[in-house]
């Protein structure tokens, strides 16, 4: 399946780089291919990038951010525009509504939020790329997995027991995953359950073991040999690069 392409916009490069390291772009089907700090640079790399995705903030230097969507709308009908802003106004969320915002995000960011909103924007927009619209119906019910999946990470989750929770069989739900999002159930459920715990692992001073809980693995040794398998080190190791790396 095709990476989906993401520029960053905000003019805090502690913000653009918390992005790069914090969220799992990989696991998404994303990779980030530029940044910008202000509206011109943006227009610009809007340009020369084309990207599927553009995450950007609305208070940036030159040109603010509803300012460049507006202008790179006729130019970029098909890309993506996802609002990350410390405003929680009114006037800022319905000017972005009417520019077709796909979400609206505040400062500081959720990365699960974060998560469960790209997951959701890339499904539409795969299906917007391979079918012009796709089966709305098929999407709505992955979205409502998804989010379910984001919100009962810790629980013990299994296909039968979305079988049960949304009254579809097992093996449909099974397909959805491969048609829908292009990886298999599980593989996405690991990928979902490491992104978690690296952000507790890196943003809380939680034992290994409370990680392992919290990202759905009741045997914190399953947690770590699951854990070095995706990253190639182990949970502790990936914590301690972090602060050296500081």
């Amino acid at each position: 399946m095709k990476k989906l392409r993401v520029l960053l916009v905000d003019d805090e490069i502690m913000l653009r780089e918390g992005f790069k390291r914090l969220f799992d772009w990989e696991a998404h089907d994303c990779e980030v291919v530029g940044e910008a700090a202000d509206g011109m640079e943006a227009l610009a790399k809007l340009d020369t990038l084309d990207p599927d995705i553009a995450i950007m903030d609305i208070n940036i230097p030159i040109m603010n951010g509803l300012k460049v969507i507006q202008l790179s709308r006729i130019k970029h009908p098909d890309t993506a525009f996802v609002i990350v802003s410390g405003y929680d106004d009114f006037a800022y969320c319905r000017e972005a509504l009417r520019l077709q915002i796909t979400d609206y995000i505040l400062k500081p960011v959720n990365y699960e939020e974060f998560g469960a909103c790209i997951d959701n924007l890339k499904i539409a927009l795969f299906q917007h790329q391979s079918s012009g619209g796709g089966d709305q119906r098929e999407e709505r019910t992955i979205h409502g997995i998804t989010r379910y999946l984001q919100e009962h990470l810790a629980e013990e989750v299994s296909l039968s027991v979305l079988a049960e929770e949304f009254h579809l069989s097992a093996q449909y739900i099974s397909q959805l995953f491969k048609n829908e999002i292009g990886v298999g159930f599980l593989t996405y459920l690991t990928n979902i359950r490491m992104e978690k715990a690296k952000q507790l692992l890196l943003s809380t001073s939680l034992s290994i073991a409370e990680v392992s809980e919290q990202s759905g693995y009741g045997d914190y040794r399953v947690f770590t040999k699951v854990f070095k398998k995706s990253e190639g080190i182990t949970p502790s190791q990936y914590r301690r690069d972090f602060i050296t790396a500081k």
